[in-house]
C-alpha cells in the first residue's frame, strides 16, 4: 500500500503511456475491427464531439448571421445614400425645367426692352396662393424707387416677347423692396384696348381674378383684345402689357361695359422679376 500511495502518479502515466503506445501500434496496421477500448473511447467521445460540433457549428452560424446583418445593414445605408442622391438631382433638374421658359422669356425681353431694368428674386411672400404681395432681393442700393413698376418678360405670340406688367413697388429699403401686384384687391391699373385705344381700369381680387371697366359703355371690345397699360395717373409705365379679356359684360342700367381678364402674368408661379429703373 505505502508503495502504490508512494509511485501513484508514474504508475498512472505509465499506464497512459503504455496504453496509447498500444494504440498507436494497432492504428498503424490494416485491421479488420477496432478494439474494446476504442470501442468504448468513441462510445464515450462521440455524442461529447457531436455537441461540441453542434455549438461550433451554431456560433459560427450566429457571428455569420452578425456579420452578414452588419454587411446587409451598410448596403442599406449605400443604397439609401444613393437614392437620395438621385431624388435631389431630379429635384434639380425638375426645377431648371420647369424654369425653362421663365429663363428664356427673361433672356429675350432683356435683348428687346428699352428700359433699364435690375433684375430681382423673390425672397418672401405674403400668405395665400397669389404673388399678390411679396419682397424681393434689391432695394434703394441697386438704383429701385418707390413706385417702380414690375415686371417680367411674355411671349406674346410666337417669337415675340414683351414686357408684362407685375405690379409696382411700394416700399424700399437699402437692400429689398416690397412689391404689389395687380392681382391685389386693393390695387388699379389704366388700361388700353390695343385694337380699338379705348380705355379703363382694372383691379384685383380677394378671389385672385383681374377684372374692371371701360370709361365708354359702347366702347368696342371683345373677347380676345389685348391691353396694355396706358400710363394715366403716372402710376405704371405705359405700353406694357396686361393681358387678354376672357369676358365682356355690359349692363344698361348702370351705363358700364365690364370686363374680366386673363393676364399674362402667372400670379401663382413668380421667380424673378424685372424692375425698371430710371
Amino acid at each position: 500500500m505505502y508503495f502504490l500511495k508512494k509511485y501513484k502518479n508514474r504508475i498512472i502515466i505509465g499506464l497512459v503511456i503504455i496504453i496509447m503506445l498500444t494504440l498507436i501500434g494497432n492504428t498503424s496496421k490494416e485491421r479488420n475491427s477496432i478494439t474494446i477500448a476504442e470501442r468504448l473511447v468513441g462510445n464515450v467521445l462521440t455524442p461529447i464531439s457531436k455537441v461540441n460540433y453542434s455549438i461550433g457549428r451554431n456560433i459560427f452560424d450566429f457571428f455569420g448571421s452578425i456579420s452578414d446583418f452588419i454587411n446587409a445593414k451598410e448596403e442599406n445605408d449605400l443604397l439609401k445614400e444613393q437614392v437620395s442622391a438621385l431624388e435631389s438631382e431630379i429635384r434639380n433638374l425638375e426645377n431648371i425645367i420647369g424654369k425653362t421658359d421663365f429663363l428664356r422669356n427673361e433672356a429675350e425681353i432683356l435683348k428687346a426692352t428699352t428700359h433699364n431694368t435690375v433684375s430681382a428674386q423673390i425672397v418672401a411672400m405674403e400668405p395665400g396662393n397669389w404673388y399678390d404681395r411679396f419682397t424681393i432681393d434689391k432695394g434703394s442700393n441697386d438704383g429701385i424707387v418707390k413706385g417702380a413698376t414690375v415686371i417680367q418678360g411674355v411671349e406674346v405670340e410666337q417669337g415675340l416677347f414683351q414686357e408684362g406688367i407685375i405690379g409696382r413697388v411700394v416700399d424700399v429699403g437699402d437692400n429689398w423692396s416690397k412689391v404689389i401686384s395687380i392681382v391685389d384687391e386693393l390695387n388699379s391699373v389704366s388700361f388700353k384696348v390695343i385694337r380699338t385705344q379705348d380705355g379703363g381700369v382694372l383691379s384685383g381680387s380677394i378671389e385672385g381674378t383681374i377684372s374692371g371697366y371701360l370709361f365708354d359703355n359702347k366702347a368696342d371690345v371683345i373677347v380676345g383684345d389685348k391691353l396694355y397699360t396706358s400710363g394715366l395717373g403716372g402710376t405704371y409705365e405705359k405700353d406694357i402689357y396686361i393681358g387678354e379679356v376672357s369676358d365682356v359684360e355690359s349692363s344698361e342700367e348702370e351705363f358700364t361695359k365690364k370686363i374680366t381678364i386673363t393676364p399674362a402674368i402667372d400670379f401663382k408661379k413668380l421667380y424673378r422679376v424685372l424692375v425698371i429703373i430710371e
